[in-house]
């Protein structure tokens, strides 16, 4: 491998896998879960029109932080995908308010049709999915622009909260 070829290769955050397979993971396991051993929790607790609505709500409150937040990275001109590398900071606009609109609107696309669906076992595996999507990548992305951008990152990151909420 060539010395440009390394460099590009740790020129990336690491992350443990592409984030929209660990979502399409979520929703598979899921629903084949909720076919193997349907548990009707969410069927019992909230009536279809409450299911639709809060889980349309929640469905396109997700896909307008992907699309902002995407919207952001390609205005900066930086790469959307955590496995390339990072070619700039987007700080200004949603970025302003939250330093992962992505991985919450991603969440929140799975909440939604976890709701929508009554899916039991979906809505259950948001909890191990937050905590790969934590763990096994905006750790991993934070450790690196840290080490790519330095204190311009840092006081960034003082500044805006991980997922929107101050600790």
């Amino acid at each position: 491998m060539s010395e440009g070829q390394q460099s590009g290769r740790a020129d990336t955050a690491g992350v443990i896998a592409p984030p929209p397979l660990i979502a399409l993971a979520t929703l598979v396991i899921g629903v084949v879960a909720d076919w193997l051993l349907p548990l009707d929790l969410l069927g019992s607790i909230l009536n279809w029109p409450v299911r639709i609505g809060l889980g349309a709500a929640l469905l396109l409150g997700g896909i307008v932080l992907v699309v902002v937040g995407e919207n952001a990275f390609k205005g900066v001109g930086t790469e959307v995908k955590p496995w390339r590398p990072s070619l700039a900071l987007a700080t200004t606009g949603i970025y302003a308010h939250l330093r992962n609109p992505m991985y919450v609107g991603a969440i929140l696309i799975l909440a939604g049709i976890a709701t929508g669906l009554a899916s039991d076992w979906m809505a259950i595996l948001l909890v191990p999915t937050a905590l790969v999507l934590h763990f096994g990548v905006v750790r991993r992305e934070e450790r690196y622009l840290e080490r790519k951008f330095g204190d311009d990152y840092r006081r960034y990151k003082a500044s805006v909260p991980r997922y929107g909420w101050k600790p």
